[in-house]
């Protein structure tokens, strides 16, 4: 009579709060607390838990920032006996807590040495598997974090399903070595200022060094090689890269359209851990099924004075980056000038730019 008393004294709860609510769980759980029928939506977790729980839950809930809603459940006994089950609850809380952390990282790529730098570079800036999803950092910081000093990168995609982060190089179009080859044994020039980053030659030998300020026509490589008395015309071949600040004058919509991703809702459901086969032996399977969904929509915003940064900005450089045909880089910005018209916004941006800035100049006939 006491049990059937217990089991209708139960309650539906609703966690929402700032922090992440599966940390309460997880200490409801470890704390003995009496919790079933867990499920988790875009709006936080909901599940079941008697009447020494709710006190429980309202003595803790400020210390993790929790709000809670709390309503009497109505549902019939042999459902409770089922999610009150503790297999149940632990099939549960596992694959929970486990999705809170990254457990898969995937690179996109055919080129072998360029998945080895993004994986070498993503390990420095504590990117790992098992790592905390909430410590992730967002997806712009960890873009500019792999093209900084990656030339080869035009861009950097990025799919999130569930604990599996995938990463989706781009790689900024080869130069064609049959087509460089045709013409004149050259020098390579500076065919804008800048201050030199790096050097990547096939042929030839440096003339300019690291970190030396050149400006346009300025030798950077040489085609002649010397040695003792001996002269030898190879040609100059390959990309020396360099900082310098670009103005960049646009005019754009006001009205902007984009598509804004839905809520990723995960439903929980039981299952029998057994599956019978006629005549076989029985095969074996988690004891929960989980069902994800995500419902995407198309919307648009007007663009306001106040998003220069977070919004414009981003946009812009995002244009630069997929009209480019060159390995560009975009290190920083300064905003000259901004005009929010009736339908239009123009301005000035002066962007920091990392690019190849040689240029072949054919060696003299007299060379």
């Amino acid at each position: 009579m006491d049990r059937a008393h217990m089991i209708h004294k139960r309650f539906n709860v609703i966690l929402i709060g700032k922090t992440d609510p599966s940390r309460f769980l997880t200490f409801l759980a470890t704390s003995g607390v009496k919790v079933s029928g867990i499920m988790e939506s875009g709006k936080g977790i909901r599940f079941r838990t008697d009447k020494k729980g709710i006190q429980f839950i309202r003595k803790h809930r400020r210390r993790y920032k929790m709000k809670v809603s709390i309503k009497p459940a109505d549902d019939g006994a042999v459902e409770k006996r089922l999610f009150t089950s503790f297999r149940f609850l632990i099939a549960c809380l596992i694959p929970l807590v486990a999705s809170l952390f990254l457990w898969k990282i995937e690179i996109e790529t055919d080129v072998p040495e360029v998945s080895e730098r993004i994986s070498n570079k993503l390990e420095d800036i504590s990117i790992s598997m098992y790592r905390p999803l909430s410590l992730i950092p967002d997806e712009g910081e960890i873009r500019r974090a792999l093209m900084l000093e990656d030339p080869s990168l035009s861009w950097v995609r990025f799919k999130r399903s569930g604990s599996t982060l995938t990463v989706i190089p781009m790689l900024s179009p080869k130069l064609n070595d049959k087509v460089e080859k045709v013409g004149p044994p050259s020098d390579l020039v500076a065919r804008t200022g800048g201050v030199i980053t790096s050097f990547q030659l096939s042929r030839g030998e440096r003339v300019a060094r690291l970190h030396q300020t050149v400006k346009k026509g300025d030798l950077l490589a040489t085609g002649i090689l010397e040695q003792g008395n001996k002269r030898a015309v190879v040609g100059a071949e390959g990309s020396v890269y360099a900082d310098f600040w670009m103005e960049y004058s646009f005019k754009i919509p006001k009205t902007v359209d984009y598509h804004l991703l839905g809520e990723e809702n995960v439903i929980i459901h039981w299952q029998s851990p057994v599956v019978w086969k006629k005549g076989e032996m029985p095969d074996f399977r988690s004891f929960i099924r989980t069902e994800r969904y995500r419902e995407d929509r198309l919307d648009q915003f007007e663009l306001t004075e106040g998003m220069e940064e977070d919004v414009i900005i981003p946009l812009l450089k995002y244009k630069i980056m997929t009209e480019t045909q060159t390995d560009l880089i975009i290190k920083d910005e300064n905003i000259l000038h901004l005009t929010f018209g009736n339908d239009t916004v123009e301005g000035t941006i002066l962007f920091l730019m990392n690019e190849n800035i040689a240029i072949k100049r054919p060696l003299s006939q007299g060379d």
